[in-house]
């Protein structure tokens, strides 16, 4: 049978309040009192749960985090950069994940009504806005990370999504590649809008506007590039030197390193040489990036540092630093590897 709080005060000969203040460290006690209380503690081996070392704070310092999936490599480094977080301020963290859609959200939901957190952090699993908005709207506290869908009335961590594809459609550009095509993500998501609106700005500037054929949708996963990348040389859009009537591809540019893994492993399927005939470049620079042949060339995003980020503005908003529904956007960086050289080399 587990050891209780009322176990602890009754070894201690004090109240489970006395019990409280002692591991919450709030109000002033005898320091003998405290002292036998966490001996105690210590004799029993007594662990507190989040309810009660909180209980005269009225609150549970845990954080919930909801995400759609943790099989996607980019939200286990947000995930990692939060664990940091509420560990650094002795927060505990509760994650849910959506992978058996509604099942899932209705567990998820049952936990929010019994408030066994104090705030939310949130990678927006599809369909899933307006209960969110609806948890907000009552009072819980919300922080979205890759603010995907542009919701202001959300505090929110993101990135630099349209200045980080201007900078890889520049890169192309430099390197001489005049004939790219975009594995996009999903169109709904304003990420997926901001990478290519900048990609396709910084190319239709040179005078190369995108034709729509050049824009094909990867859905964020491996299968989605390799398929999509396969299609088009399958359909006769062939890369490398063409002539003005057979249209071809030199460069890649998808919307996260996974689809740009696919699109290696279709172009390498057929025959194709990367970076000599087509140069790669993703979005995100996840660990494995640059374990993928060639390593991968990619727009890094802050990851950790967007997690880390989301979650000490919440754990602030509890001490008092007031949320704002004005966005916090940390940069994005290009890194340069081997999948992009000049058709030259």
């Amino acid at each position: 049978m587990p050891i209780t709080m009322a176990d602890v005060a009754a070894r201690a000969g004090v109240s489970k309040t006395t019990v409280s203040r002692v591991l919450n460290g709030k109000g002033e006690l005898d320091p003998s009192t405290a002292a036998r209380v966490r001996r105690v503690i210590q004799e029993l081996g007594y662990v507190p749960s989040a309810g009660a070392v909180s209980l005269a704070r009225g609150r549970t310092r845990v954080l919930g985090m909801l995400v759609p999936s943790l099989s996607w490599p980019w939200i286990g480094e947000v995930l990692q950069g939060v664990a940091d977080a509420v560990e650094d301020e002795g927060y505990g963290l509760l994650v849910f994940s959506c992978s058996k859609g509604e099942q899932s959200l209705q567990r998820f939901a049952s936990q929010a009504s019994a408030k066994s957190f104090d705030g939310l952090l949130v990678i927006e699993p599809e369909g899933t806005l307006e209960f969110i908005a609806g948890l907000h709207r009552g009072g819980l506290p919300v922080v979205l990370i890759d603010d995907r869908g542009h919701q202001p009335q959300f505090p929110s961590v993101g990135t630099t999504n349209r200045a980080g594809a201007q900078e890889a459609a520049r890169h192309l550009l430099a390197i001489g590649r005049t004939r790219p095509v975009v594995v996009s993500g999903p169109a709904q998501l304003g990420c997926t809008q901001d990478r290519l609106g900048g990609f396709a700005e910084v190319y239709a500037e040179a005078g190369l506007p995108l034709e729509p054929w050049r824009v094909v949708n990867g859905d964020f996963n491996f299968e989605g590039g390799h398929a999509e990348i396969g299609r088009l040389l399958t359909a006769g859009r062939f890369p490398g030197r063409v002539q003005a009537s057979e249209p071809g591809f030199d460069a890649v540019f998808a919307h996260n390193d996974l689809s740009a893994a696919g699109a290696i492993q279709a172009l390498r399927e057929a025959g194709v040489h990367v970076p000599k005939d087509v140069a790669v470049v993703g979005f995100d620079d996840v660990p494995q990036a640059s374990y993928t042949d060639p390593p991968l060339t990619t727009v890094h995003q802050p990851l950790r540092e967007m997690g880390e980020t989301a979650a000490r503005a919440l754990m602030g908003h509890f001490d008092g630093t007031p949320l704002t529904v004005d966005p916090i956007v940390l940069p994005t960086k290009f890194v340069t590897r081997g999948s992009t050289t000049a058709r030259n080399t």
